[in-house]
């Protein structure tokens, strides 16, 4: 199961590194079905030191599985955490269309009350930081 991206929703800049929810997201959709620690890494796009040290705390924490010493699945736990994580990122999608939303508002009603040249020059650009 792949999840958007946090970049794709708009909630972050698209230059910023992800954050640790974002590496474990990726490490746990990847281990969905039985898979080596090699192909976690790749799919995870993490270097081998990163995909250890998320790997250990995702098994310490019941999120992942070690299945016949060499091989990884993500546990009940683990799918949980990427429903929850789900969930989370629509939210965020939500508030941030409400927060968009609201800035243009804020425009549109400064614009009535204020409406000479420096505002629009001001309004002109803020529309741009919108888009």
């Amino acid at each position: 199961m792949l999840l958007p991206k946090v970049s794709d929703l708009g909630l972050r800049h698209k230059n910023r590194n992800r954050n640790r929810l974002e590496i474990v997201r990726d490490m746990l959709s990847a281990a969905s079905v039985e898979t080596k620690k090699t192909r976690i890494m790749y799919q995870a796009n993490l270097s081998y030191r990163l995909m250890e040290k998320y790997l250990n705390s995702l098994l310490e924490s019941g999120l992942m599985e070690r299945n016949d010493g060499s091989s990884y699945l993500i546990t009940w736990k683990g799918k949980n955490f990427l429903q929850m994580y789900e969930d989370y990122l629509e939210r965020c999608r939500r508030i941030g269309e409400e927060v968009r939303a609201a800035r243009k508002d804020r425009l549109l009603l400064e614009n009535m009350c204020f409406n000479n040249e420096m505002n629009s020059k001001r309004l002109a650009s803020e529309k741009e930081v919108l888009v």
